[in-house]
């Protein structure tokens, strides 16, 4: 049971704190097409030159602080309401609807070493 609750809750943070944030605006922009399937041949052309589509960062630093800073908010906001039952049920309610096609999270048993 705790695990099915760990499963809900790793959704609904990542629902709430990372994707319903300004990384929204970030994804919303244009992919580039590739025929060759790897984006090898695509290039970003710029007054400096071109850029090959691997070495171009698709965000910048203040699109990362600000992400971040949301996402750190947003999580804490949500860590300090978990004892809320009212909160806690009406954001269960609705990220069950809203994640019903997502895959059931993983457990990444090597991902972090303390290191």
């Amino acid at each position: 049971m705790k695990d099915d609750i760990n499963k809900q809750l790793a959704k609904c943070l990542a629902f709430f704190c990372v994707r319903n944030t300004c990384i929204e605006d970030i994804h919303a922009g244009m992919t580039p097409a590739s025929p060759a399937g790897d984006f090898s041949d695509v290039k970003v052309v710029t007054p400096q030159g071109e850029i090959p589509w691997s070495k171009v960062s698709r965000i910048s630093n203040d699109e990362m602080r600000h992400f971040m800073k949301e996402v750190v908010s947003k999580l804490y906001t949500m860590l300090t309401r978990l004892d809320d039952p009212a909160f806690v049920d009406q954001m269960d309610q609705y990220v069950r609807r809203a994640t019903s096609a997502w895959d059931d999270p993983e457990d990444l048993e090597d991902w972090f070493d303390g290191n």
